[in-house]
């Protein structure tokens, strides 16, 4: 038990909530162009809605700038063009039959700009926390599985540490949801820090050992390493579905049923299977998440 101390200790050592707050606070310059105060405005609550609390609305729009503005910045960040209008490649146009596309887009081009999007503009925050849950949970599947499995380790370039810098699973798992855990509260505008996240992590860590116990049984009763894969799956399915409570933690909103819960993990325990069968096999393509 010391020794298991000493190891989440040392762990929780390499986590930086300082590193995370700083790219989640850098401030982001939007840049708008539309043809009329209508288009602005439509552009303007597409990043910004309505519904938002009038002080978080007017605190983001000091980084919205209309063209023109002569209070605009000599550089912007990000281009967001009107529908209709002549767009330049290197900027973006919304689209009024498919928002999502546009943000999806965006954050595909400025991937280090991903959590400070989402922090100043709520719009971005549904597809960061969840390419962030998705990503954690692969980590994860990935690394239930590495130490096993030769022809995995290619992959373990997408792990944020080294295998040496862990000698458990379950300390590596913990440790990578509380990461998560930062990760998610920065781009939903929380403070960020192992104090500020407390509750989170006490949660994270008082179900450490119950589903990733079944994994270790699982891959143990199974003989030629053929519960690797249900053990990949549930380490995904796990941290999946902590993810998206703690997704629902940071909306203010009631935690997940039993039943909800259930059908949230079965349906990630079938894409974690997919994805530690193409981690394992290197030359089958990646599915999408």
């Amino acid at each position: 038990m010391i020794r298991h101390i000493k190891q989440v200790r040392a762990a929780f050592s390499l986590l930086n909530p300082d590193e995370i707050r700083k790219r989640a606070e850098r401030e982001v310059a939007i840049g708008l162009v539309a043809s009329s105060d209508r288009g602005y405005t439509e552009l303007e609550e597409f990043l910004l809605p309505e519904e938002l609390p009038g002080e978080l609305r007017s605190a983001s729009l000091q980084n919205v700038y209309r063209a023109g503005n002569a209070n605009a910045q000599s550089k912007v960040d990000i281009v967001l063009y009107e529908p209709g209008l002549p767009c330049p490649r290197e900027a973006f146009q919304y689209r009024r039959e498919d928002p999502s596309s546009v943000l999806e887009a965006i954050l595909e081009t400025h991937e280090d700009l991903s959590l400070a999007l989402a922090r100043h503009l709520p719009a971005f925050r549904k597809p960061v926390v969840d390419k962030i849950v998705q990503s954690v949970a692969r980590e994860n599947a990935v690394f239930a599985v590495a130490t096993a499995l030769p022809n995995v380790v290619p992959n373990l370039f997408e792990l944020p540490w080294t295998l040496g810098e862990f000698a458990s699973d379950t300390v590596f798992l913990t440790v990578n949801q509380c990461r998560m855990a930062l990760l998610i509260a920065a781009a939903c505008g929380a403070d960020v820090g192992f104090s500020r996240q407390r509750v989170e992590m006490l949660s994270i860590a008082a179900g450490a050992f119950g589903w990733r116990a079944i994994a270790r049984e699982l891959a143990g009763k199974i003989p030629l390493g053929g519960g690797l894969i249900p053990k990949g799956a549930i380490a995904y399915a796990g941290t999946f579905v902590v993810g998206k409570g703690l997704e629902r933690y940071h909306q203010a909103k009631p935690p997940h049923t039993p039943q909800e819960r259930e059908e949230i993990y079965r349906g990630a325990y079938d894409d974690g299977r997919t994805v530690v069968e193409s981690a394992s096999n290197p030359a089958s393509p990646t599915p999408a998440s």
